[in-house]
């Protein structure tokens, strides 16, 4: 008999992440977003501001603004993107949507992979992104009694409540 996973290309270990990890999105600009790693999502998502759609020389693009730290709007980021796809798919209340996809890279510690976003308004919900099981397949396995093992936060730090461009509050922004 043979072993299982003989004949298969050396593959890299997985890493181990806890259920929550600081990444970045280098391609978007973004140096530090707080994601949640969810195996129980199949896709990743992204939580995007003014969402708009258009054409550019035939290809569909997305024009959306990032607000990478949750309950503010400083440091906001403004990309422009070209859609590879459109999917269906259940949001946390069981309700079907029709999200655009974009590719792009990921870097949480010193790994970074591609990866595919869909793009959707998550103002209620706690994380600005969610990392679903297709983008951790063969890259990570999810400690979920740990947060943070690919090390803290890198990048601009959050601003206090007082200062501008902070909003006060639990507002609807998460």
């Amino acid at each position: 008999m043979t072993p299982r996973g003989a004949g298969r290309t050396s593959r890299k270990p997985p890493g181990i992440l806890g259920w929550r990890e600081w990444a970045a999105l280098p391609d978007l600009g973004v140096e530090a977003i707080k994601v949640k790693l969810d195996t129980g999502a199949r896709t990743s998502s992204l939580h995007a501001f003014d969402l708009e759609r258009f054409d550019r020389e035939g290809s569909a693009m997305v024009r959306f603004e990032i607000h990478p730290h949750q309950r503010s709007a400083r440091n906001a980021v403004q990309v422009e993107a070209e859609v590879v796809d459109e999917r269906w798919v259940r949001n946390s209340g069981g309700i079907r949507e029709l999200r655009p996809v974009i590719e792009t890279v990921v870097r949480i510690g010193k790994e970074r992979w591609p990866i595919e976003l869909t793009l959707s308004r998550r103002d209620e919900m706690g994380f600005r992104m969610l990392l679903g099981r297709q983008a951790l397949r063969y890259r990570a396995v999810v400690d979920p009694g740990k947060s943070y093992r690919a090390g803290r936060r890198r990048g601009p730090r959050r601003p206090e409540p007082s200062e501008p461009g902070s909003r006060q509050g639990g507002g609807g922004d998460a």
